[in-house]
Protein backbone atom coordinates (compact mmCIF):
# COMPACT_ATOMS: atom_id res chain seq x y z
CA UNK A 1 0.00 0.00 0.00
CA UNK A 2 1.18 3.57 -0.70
CA UNK A 3 0.67 5.82 2.33
CA UNK A 4 1.28 9.52 2.84
CA UNK A 5 1.97 10.80 6.36
CA UNK A 6 1.53 14.45 7.27
CA UNK A 7 2.87 15.51 10.66
CA UNK A 8 4.97 17.98 12.61
CA UNK A 9 8.63 16.98 12.27
CA UNK A 10 9.71 18.53 15.56
CA UNK A 11 9.93 17.26 19.15
CA UNK A 12 6.58 16.15 20.52
CA UNK A 13 4.49 13.03 20.92
CA UNK A 14 2.52 13.37 17.68
CA UNK A 15 5.62 13.72 15.52
CA UNK A 16 7.34 10.85 17.29
CA UNK A 17 4.34 8.53 16.87
CA UNK A 18 3.81 9.50 13.23
CA UNK A 19 7.47 8.90 12.42
CA UNK A 20 7.69 5.58 14.24
CA UNK A 21 4.47 4.47 12.56
CA UNK A 22 5.87 5.35 9.14
CA UNK A 23 9.10 3.47 9.82
CA UNK A 24 7.20 0.39 11.01
CA UNK A 25 4.87 0.47 8.01
CA UNK A 26 7.89 0.71 5.68
CA UNK A 27 9.44 -2.34 7.36
CA UNK A 28 6.15 -4.14 6.66
CA UNK A 29 6.58 -3.45 2.95
CA UNK A 30 4.40 -0.35 2.51
CA UNK A 31 5.64 2.66 0.54
CA UNK A 32 5.69 5.69 2.87
CA UNK A 33 5.73 9.36 1.88
CA UNK A 34 6.32 11.91 4.64
CA UNK A 35 5.16 15.45 3.88
CA UNK A 36 6.55 17.98 6.36
CA UNK A 37 8.56 21.19 6.70
CA UNK A 38 11.68 19.19 7.53
CA UNK A 39 12.91 15.64 7.99
CA UNK A 40 11.04 14.21 11.02
CA UNK A 41 13.35 14.27 14.04
CA UNK A 42 13.02 10.55 14.79
CA UNK A 43 13.47 9.32 11.25
CA UNK A 44 17.22 8.79 11.59
CA UNK A 45 19.20 7.45 8.65
CA UNK A 46 18.00 6.17 5.29
CA UNK A 47 15.15 3.67 5.47
CA UNK A 48 14.01 1.62 2.49
CA UNK A 49 10.50 2.48 1.22
CA UNK A 50 10.50 5.88 2.95
CA UNK A 51 10.41 9.15 0.97
CA UNK A 52 10.51 12.75 2.22
CA UNK A 53 8.69 15.62 0.54
CA UNK A 54 9.51 18.98 2.14
CA UNK A 55 7.03 21.85 2.10
CA UNK A 56 8.24 25.17 0.75
CA UNK A 57 5.71 27.90 1.46
CA UNK A 58 5.48 30.65 -1.15
CA UNK A 59 6.12 34.21 0.03
CA UNK A 60 4.77 37.33 -1.64
CA UNK A 61 4.81 40.96 -0.47
CA UNK A 62 1.02 41.04 -0.43
CA UNK A 63 0.90 38.15 2.06
CA UNK A 64 1.51 38.97 5.72
CA UNK A 65 2.69 35.41 6.40
CA UNK A 66 3.82 32.52 4.15
CA UNK A 67 0.89 30.51 2.76
CA UNK A 68 1.94 27.34 4.60
CA UNK A 69 -1.47 25.59 4.64
CA UNK A 70 -2.16 26.16 0.94
CA UNK A 71 1.39 25.12 0.01
CA UNK A 72 0.96 21.93 2.04
CA UNK A 73 -2.40 21.14 0.41
CA UNK A 74 -0.86 21.61 -3.03
CA UNK A 75 2.08 19.38 -2.11
CA UNK A 76 -0.22 16.63 -0.80
CA UNK A 77 -2.27 16.71 -4.02
CA UNK A 78 0.91 16.55 -6.10
CA UNK A 79 2.33 13.58 -4.16
CA UNK A 80 -1.03 11.77 -4.24
CA UNK A 81 -1.13 11.94 -8.03
CA UNK A 82 2.56 11.40 -8.77
CA UNK A 83 2.96 8.41 -6.46
CA UNK A 84 -0.59 7.00 -6.61
CA UNK A 85 -1.14 7.19 -2.87
CA UNK A 86 -3.93 5.09 -1.42
CA UNK A 87 -4.12 6.83 1.97
CA UNK A 88 -3.07 10.13 3.49
CA UNK A 89 -2.68 9.84 7.27
CA UNK A 90 -2.95 13.26 8.93
CA UNK A 91 -1.61 13.55 12.47
CA UNK A 92 -3.76 16.42 13.85
CA UNK A 93 -7.08 17.67 12.52
CA UNK A 94 -5.63 21.15 12.19
CA UNK A 95 -3.97 21.96 9.97
CA UNK A 96 -3.20 18.55 8.47
CA UNK A 97 -6.64 16.95 8.03
CA UNK A 98 -8.00 20.20 6.62
CA UNK A 99 -5.08 20.43 4.18
CA UNK A 100 -5.55 16.77 3.22
CA UNK A 101 -9.23 17.39 2.52
CA UNK A 102 -8.39 20.38 0.32
CA UNK A 103 -5.76 18.27 -1.46
CA UNK A 104 -8.34 15.55 -2.06
CA UNK A 105 -10.48 18.08 -3.93
CA UNK A 106 -7.53 19.02 -6.15
CA UNK A 107 -6.05 15.57 -6.78
CA UNK A 108 -7.07 13.50 -9.77
CA UNK A 109 -6.81 10.28 -7.76
CA UNK A 110 -9.38 9.37 -5.10
CA UNK A 111 -7.37 9.08 -1.90
CA UNK A 112 -8.63 8.16 1.56
CA UNK A 113 -7.93 10.42 4.54
CA UNK A 114 -7.24 9.00 8.00
CA UNK A 115 -6.93 11.56 10.79
CA UNK A 116 -5.40 10.83 14.16
CA UNK A 117 -6.27 13.23 16.97
CA UNK A 118 -3.34 13.69 19.32
CA UNK A 119 -4.80 16.26 21.67
CA UNK A 120 -3.59 19.81 21.16
CA UNK A 121 -6.01 20.52 18.33
CA UNK A 122 -8.84 19.41 20.63
CA UNK A 123 -7.75 20.44 24.11
CA UNK A 124 -6.16 23.79 23.15
CA UNK A 125 -6.88 25.04 19.62
CA UNK A 126 -10.57 24.10 19.64
CA UNK A 127 -11.13 26.43 22.58
CA UNK A 128 -10.80 29.26 20.04
CA UNK A 129 -14.21 29.67 18.41
CA UNK A 130 -12.51 31.01 15.30
CA UNK A 131 -10.69 27.71 14.82
CA UNK A 132 -13.30 25.30 16.12
CA UNK A 133 -15.28 25.14 12.87
CA UNK A 134 -12.12 24.56 10.87
CA UNK A 135 -11.11 21.68 13.14
CA UNK A 136 -14.60 20.22 12.91
CA UNK A 137 -14.35 20.34 9.10
CA UNK A 138 -11.13 18.32 9.27
CA UNK A 139 -12.77 15.71 11.49
CA UNK A 140 -16.05 15.44 9.57
CA UNK A 141 -14.43 15.26 6.13
CA UNK A 142 -11.94 12.55 7.06
CA UNK A 143 -12.75 9.03 5.88
CA UNK A 144 -11.70 7.63 9.25
CA UNK A 145 -10.75 9.24 12.56
CA UNK A 146 -8.72 7.75 15.39
CA UNK A 147 -7.66 9.18 18.75
CA UNK A 148 -4.81 8.19 21.03
CA UNK A 149 -6.92 7.69 24.16
CA UNK A 150 -10.49 7.16 25.27
CA UNK A 151 -10.21 10.34 27.29
CA UNK A 152 -9.50 12.30 24.11
CA UNK A 153 -12.45 10.66 22.33
CA UNK A 154 -14.70 11.78 25.17
CA UNK A 155 -13.40 15.34 25.03
CA UNK A 156 -13.82 15.45 21.24
CA UNK A 157 -17.38 14.14 21.35
CA UNK A 158 -18.31 16.59 24.08
CA UNK A 159 -16.72 19.62 22.44
CA UNK A 160 -17.89 19.04 18.88
CA UNK A 161 -21.10 17.09 19.50
CA UNK A 162 -20.12 15.03 16.47
CA UNK A 163 -21.63 11.73 15.36
CA UNK A 164 -18.41 10.88 13.50
CA UNK A 165 -17.11 7.47 14.63
CA UNK A 166 -13.77 7.81 16.41
CA UNK A 167 -11.69 4.71 17.05
CA UNK A 168 -9.21 4.53 19.93
CA UNK A 169 -5.79 3.42 18.74
CA UNK A 170 -3.35 3.90 21.58
CA UNK A 171 0.15 5.19 21.03
CA UNK A 172 2.81 2.52 21.06
CA UNK A 173 6.40 1.74 21.90
CA UNK A 174 9.07 -0.43 20.32
CA UNK A 175 10.09 -2.52 23.30
CA UNK A 176 13.20 -3.73 21.47
CA UNK A 177 14.46 -0.12 21.42
CA UNK A 178 13.10 0.99 24.78
CA UNK A 179 14.22 -1.69 27.23
CA UNK A 180 15.78 -1.81 30.72
CA UNK A 181 19.37 -2.23 29.56
CA UNK A 182 19.39 0.62 27.05
CA UNK A 183 20.83 3.18 29.48
CA UNK A 184 23.64 1.18 31.05
CA UNK A 185 26.36 2.90 29.01
CA UNK A 186 25.44 6.49 29.84
CA UNK A 187 24.13 6.29 33.40
CA UNK A 188 27.57 7.10 34.82
CA UNK A 189 27.72 10.33 32.78
CA UNK A 190 24.44 11.57 34.27
CA UNK A 191 24.97 10.83 37.96
CA UNK A 192 27.55 9.64 40.45
CA UNK A 193 27.29 6.27 42.12
CA UNK A 194 24.54 6.37 44.73
CA UNK A 195 22.70 9.26 43.10
CA UNK A 196 19.18 8.76 41.76
CA UNK A 197 18.29 10.00 38.27
CA UNK A 198 14.96 11.79 37.94
CA UNK A 199 13.85 12.43 34.35
CA UNK A 200 11.46 14.88 32.74
CA UNK A 201 11.14 15.00 28.95
CA UNK A 202 8.72 17.32 27.15
CA UNK A 203 8.29 20.32 24.86
CA UNK A 204 8.47 22.66 27.87
CA UNK A 205 5.01 24.18 27.48
CA UNK A 206 2.97 25.65 30.33
CA UNK A 207 0.62 22.62 30.35
CA UNK A 208 3.57 20.44 31.39
CA UNK A 209 3.67 22.35 34.72
CA UNK A 210 7.41 22.81 34.68
CA UNK A 211 7.37 24.61 38.04
CA UNK A 212 5.89 21.46 39.57
CA UNK A 213 8.71 19.40 38.05
CA UNK A 214 11.30 21.66 39.68
CA UNK A 215 9.46 21.85 43.02
CA UNK A 216 9.08 18.06 43.20
CA UNK A 217 12.75 17.53 42.50
CA UNK A 218 13.82 20.26 44.95
CA UNK A 219 12.11 18.33 47.74
CA UNK A 220 13.39 14.93 46.58
CA UNK A 221 17.02 16.07 46.53
CA UNK A 222 16.72 17.27 50.15
CA UNK A 223 15.98 13.67 51.16
CA UNK A 224 18.19 11.63 48.84
CA UNK A 225 21.15 12.31 46.52
CA UNK A 226 19.74 12.84 43.03
CA UNK A 227 20.12 14.50 39.66
CA UNK A 228 17.30 15.92 37.55
CA UNK A 229 17.71 15.32 33.81
CA UNK A 230 15.63 17.65 31.63
CA UNK A 231 15.26 16.71 27.97
CA UNK A 232 13.56 18.99 25.45
CA UNK A 233 13.10 22.62 24.48
CA UNK A 234 10.14 24.95 24.34
CA UNK A 235 8.53 28.20 25.52
CA UNK A 236 9.20 27.56 29.23
CA UNK A 237 12.87 26.65 28.79
CA UNK A 238 14.39 29.97 29.91
CA UNK A 239 11.93 30.25 32.79
CA UNK A 240 12.96 26.82 34.03
CA UNK A 241 16.66 27.70 33.85
CA UNK A 242 16.06 30.84 35.89
CA UNK A 243 13.99 28.97 38.47
CA UNK A 244 16.64 26.28 38.86
CA UNK A 245 19.24 28.98 39.41
CA UNK A 246 17.03 30.88 41.88
CA UNK A 247 16.54 27.74 43.98
CA UNK A 248 20.26 26.95 43.98
CA UNK A 249 19.72 23.70 42.11
CA UNK A 250 22.23 24.22 39.30
CA UNK A 251 24.65 21.53 40.56
CA UNK A 252 21.85 18.95 40.52
CA UNK A 253 20.11 19.68 37.20
CA UNK A 254 21.22 18.71 33.70
CA UNK A 255 19.68 20.52 30.73
CA UNK A 256 20.17 18.26 27.69
CA UNK A 257 18.00 20.18 25.23
CA UNK A 258 16.62 18.49 22.13
CA UNK A 259 17.67 14.87 21.73
CA UNK A 260 16.82 12.67 18.76
CA UNK A 261 17.74 9.30 20.28
CA UNK A 262 16.18 9.17 23.73
CA UNK A 263 15.89 5.47 24.59
CA UNK A 264 19.22 5.38 26.44
CA UNK A 265 18.35 8.53 28.41
CA UNK A 266 14.97 7.16 29.44
CA UNK A 267 16.41 3.81 30.46
CA UNK A 268 19.14 5.50 32.52
CA UNK A 269 16.56 7.09 34.85
CA UNK A 270 15.09 5.85 38.11
CA UNK A 271 11.82 7.80 37.91
CA UNK A 272 9.94 9.80 35.29
CA UNK A 273 8.08 12.94 36.38
CA UNK A 274 4.95 13.82 34.37
CA UNK A 275 2.80 16.27 36.40
CA UNK A 276 0.99 17.72 33.34
CA UNK A 277 -2.34 19.52 33.52
CA UNK A 278 -3.22 18.33 30.00
CA UNK A 279 -1.95 15.09 28.46
CA UNK A 280 -3.97 13.23 25.87
CA UNK A 281 -1.80 10.13 26.20
CA UNK A 282 1.68 10.66 27.64
CA UNK A 283 4.03 8.90 25.23
CA UNK A 284 7.09 9.52 27.39
CA UNK A 285 5.35 7.68 30.25
CA UNK A 286 4.92 4.64 28.02
CA UNK A 287 8.54 4.78 26.86
CA UNK A 288 9.67 4.96 30.49
CA UNK A 289 7.50 1.97 31.41
CA UNK A 290 8.97 -0.05 28.54
CA UNK A 291 12.38 0.60 30.10
CA UNK A 292 11.11 -0.54 33.48
CA UNK A 293 11.04 3.01 34.86
CA UNK A 294 8.10 3.81 37.18
CA UNK A 295 6.16 7.01 36.50
CA UNK A 296 5.14 9.74 38.95
CA UNK A 297 2.39 11.67 37.22
CA UNK A 298 -0.92 13.46 37.36
CA UNK A 299 -4.38 12.12 36.60
CA UNK A 300 -4.68 14.44 33.57
CA UNK A 301 -6.31 13.22 30.36
CA UNK A 302 -5.11 9.85 29.13
CA UNK A 303 -2.30 9.32 31.65
CA UNK A 304 -4.42 6.93 33.79
CA UNK A 305 -5.00 4.82 30.67
CA UNK A 306 -1.23 4.35 30.37
CA UNK A 307 0.04 4.34 33.96
CA UNK A 308 -1.68 1.92 36.33
CA UNK A 309 -1.77 3.76 39.64
CA UNK A 310 -0.12 1.83 42.42
CA UNK A 311 1.17 -0.81 40.00
CA UNK A 312 3.44 0.81 37.37
CA UNK A 313 3.73 4.20 39.07
CA UNK A 314 1.78 6.62 41.21
CA UNK A 315 -0.72 9.25 40.07
CA UNK A 316 -1.90 12.35 41.92
CA UNK A 317 -4.40 15.15 41.28
CA UNK A 318 -3.03 17.93 39.08
CA UNK A 319 -0.89 20.27 41.17
CA UNK A 320 -0.59 17.95 44.19
CA UNK A 321 3.17 18.33 44.51
CA UNK A 322 3.22 16.99 48.07
CA UNK A 323 1.74 13.63 47.07
CA UNK A 324 4.08 13.32 44.09
CA UNK A 325 7.05 13.93 46.40
CA UNK A 326 5.80 11.35 48.92
CA UNK A 327 5.18 8.79 46.17
CA UNK A 328 8.63 9.39 44.67
CA UNK A 329 10.35 8.88 48.00
CA UNK A 330 8.24 5.76 48.73
CA UNK A 331 9.54 4.13 45.57
CA UNK A 332 13.13 5.33 45.87
CA UNK A 333 13.28 4.20 49.49
CA UNK A 334 11.85 0.70 49.06
CA UNK A 335 13.91 -1.45 46.70
CA UNK A 336 11.54 -4.45 46.66
CA UNK A 337 8.55 -2.23 45.84
CA UNK A 338 10.60 -0.42 43.21
CA UNK A 339 11.58 -3.67 41.51
CA UNK A 340 7.95 -4.84 41.49
CA UNK A 341 6.81 -1.58 39.88
CA UNK A 342 9.65 -1.79 37.36
CA UNK A 343 8.68 -5.31 36.33
CA UNK A 344 4.98 -4.38 36.14
CA UNK A 345 5.74 -1.34 33.99
CA UNK A 346 7.69 -3.33 31.42
CA UNK A 347 5.02 -6.04 31.32
CA UNK A 348 2.21 -3.53 30.78
CA UNK A 349 4.06 -1.78 27.96
CA UNK A 350 4.58 -5.07 26.13
CA UNK A 351 1.10 -6.44 26.70
CA UNK A 352 -1.00 -3.37 25.93
CA UNK A 353 1.08 -0.94 23.83
CA UNK A 354 3.46 -2.95 21.66
CA UNK A 355 4.27 -1.32 18.32
CA UNK A 356 3.49 -4.51 16.39
CA UNK A 357 -0.09 -4.63 17.64
CA UNK A 358 -0.86 -0.93 17.13
CA UNK A 359 0.62 -0.84 13.62
CA UNK A 360 -1.61 -3.80 12.77
CA UNK A 361 -4.63 -1.79 13.97
CA UNK A 362 -3.71 1.08 11.66
CA UNK A 363 -3.15 -1.33 8.75
CA UNK A 364 -6.59 -2.85 9.32
CA UNK A 365 -8.02 0.67 9.26
CA UNK A 366 -6.36 1.43 5.92
CA UNK A 367 -7.51 -1.89 4.45
CA UNK A 368 -11.14 -1.26 5.38
CA UNK A 369 -11.08 2.09 3.65
CA UNK A 370 -9.40 0.89 0.46
CA UNK A 371 -11.52 -2.19 -0.21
Amino acid sequence: MRIGIVCYPTVGGSGAVATELGKALARNGHEIHFMATDVPFRLGTFIENVYIHEIVAATYPVLRTPSYDFSLAALIAKVVDEYNLDVVHAHYAMPFAVCAYLAKQMAERDVKIVTTLHGTDITVLAQDEGLKQVIQLGIEKSDAVTAVSRSLIGQTKELFETAKPIECVYNFVDTDVFHPGAGSQIRHSLAHTGERVILHMSNFRAVKRMDDVIDIFARIVKKTPAKLVLVGVGPEYNHVRHRVQALGLNPFVLFLGKQEEVASLVAAADLLLLPSEKESFGLVALEAMACGIPVIGSTAGGIPEVVEDGVTGFLAPIGDVEKMVRDSLRLLGDESRYQAFSKNARHRAIKHFHIRDKVSEYEANYDRLCK
